[in-house]
């Protein structure tokens, strides 16, 4: 079977199964995902030999290190796994909400009613903990899912798709609710981002270059975000014990993922007492440090080496690496100005104690999440109390940021009347 046959078979399916998860029950729902989560748990080791296959696999074929960090599941991550649909299961049932109602002249009430998007699109790149995450989201929300996980994770995803049938069926709930293309032909992503007759919105995540392709040739409303150019500021009248604890949580807790620090900017006022503090650890973690002139002479003045010089590429690069840009600015103003421009509208934060200055960063910053004193690293919905993400949206759409639950609905017009006409 050609790839588009198979893609519009799940499309057909996916659609089918939609419309059932669209009036599917709460509490149909939630077992679901406690079915799951059981599944996953009871067959944490079966999860994680397979797992072990893909990584071997992955690392005999050259797979860069930031995917394969990506790609690498461990114990705790499989327990996360199963934290995550069970903290979905906790959390209020998005469909159905009503609310926003006022009386208009003629009598009738007008409000909004939140609704499931139908069926979502997600195409990912090693992470097989989005497989279970996505089928959490979109199974709460009401939605269905055709998930396309990148062939390096494969056999894991598969593993898990298994897990995420056996607990829709014990629920009640259509299988074809959430379905793992099982094929690794590229073609499929190229049907599955053009079947607007059956696919509402395809959220994508990986690397700049699968995005950039995505949205360049959907059909399909996608949500997304190209960069995750992360920054924090250290302002000149900071906690500098809080500042190090966080820059360097920001940039080293781990450097393959989207909402890590890739530019440290620190006030003139404060640099010299601050970045060789930094440096040091930075140095010992292996950090290679691309810094403006007067960092780096701060820097290597504290017996710092191996500081190179940043270029103008280096403000606006994701590094995904153990690699961190770092430039002296005047104050509070330039910050601004400087991660407005360079930045990717992710995560950003400044570090702080004059309130003053904390609310014109977050008012000023243009930027999905802005932090005041925490690390960029939160910038995750299970972190966010979301259960889980379906991804980050840099987008000015009606989902910004770690997309939840409500990110995956939308919202209809209600009017209640009692029997009035138009006149």
């Amino acid at each position: 079977m050609d790839a588009q046959t198979y893609m519009t078979g799940l499309g057909k399916a996916a659609r089918a199964a939609s419309r059932l998860m669209a009036r599917a029950d709460t509490n149909a729902k939630n077992a679901a995902l406690l079915a799951i989560a059981a599944g996953i748990e009871r067959d944490a080791e079966l999860l994680l030999t397979a797992n072990a296959a893909d990584v071997a696999a992955a690392r005999e074929a050259g797979l860069e290190p930031a995917l394969l960090d990506r790609l690498t599941l461990s114990p705790k991550g499989v327990q996360a796994m199963a934290e995550g649909l069970r903290q979905i299961a906790t959390l209020p049932d998005p469909v159905g909400e009503m609310g926003e109602f006022a009386y208009r002249p003629s009598g009738i009430q007008v409000g909004k009613m939140r609704v499931p998007l139908g069926v979502i699109g997600i195409i990912y790149e090693a992470r097989p903990n989005v497989t279970a995450d996505a089928a959490g989201l979109c199974l709460k929300s009401g939605n269905a899912a055709i998930l396309r996980g990148g062939s390096e994770a494969a056999r894991c995803n598969q593993a898990i798709a298994a897990l995420v049938r056996e607990g829709l069926a014990a629920a009640g709930l259509p299988e074809t609710a959430v379905q793992v293309v099982e094929t690794t032909d590229r073609a499929a992503v190229g049907a599955l981002i053009t079947m607007s007759e059956y696919v509402d919105v395809i959220v994508p995540r990986g690397g700049k270059g699968l995005i950039e392709r995505i949205s360049r040739e959907a059909r399909v409303p996608v949500i997304k975000h190209l960069d995750g150019i992360c920054h924090v500021y250290i302002d000149g009248e900071a906690d500098l014990d809080k500042a190090v604890r966080i820059a360097d949580n920001a940039k080293t807790h781990r450097y393959g993922t989207c909402n890590t620090m890739e530019t440290l900017l620190v006030a003139q006022s404060v640099a010299a007492a601050v970045l060789p503090r930094l440096g040091r650890i930075y140095a010992e973690k292996g950090v290679e440090l691309r810094a403006c002139p007067e960092s780096k002479a701060i820097l290597t003045g504290a017996g710092i080496s191996g500081v190179k010089d940043a270029v103008a590429e280096d403000w606006s690069t994701e590094y995904l690496a153990p690699i961190l840009s770092i430039s002296t600015v005047p104050g509070l103003d330039e910050a601004i100005a400087h991660i407005n421009e360079f930045g990717s509208h992710h995560t950003d934060a400044i570090v702080t104690e004059n309130y003053s200055r904390a609310r014109r960063f977050l008012r000023e910053v243009d930027s999905a999440s802005v932090m005041v004193n925490a690390s960029t690293r939160f910038a995750d919905g299970f972190e966010y109390g979301l259960g889980a993400e379906i991804g980050i949206s840099t987008d000015k759409i009606h989902a910004r940021g770690p997309v939840g639950l409500d990110g995956l609905t939308s919202q209809k017009w209600v009017v209640l009347g009692d029997g009035q006409i138009r006149t």
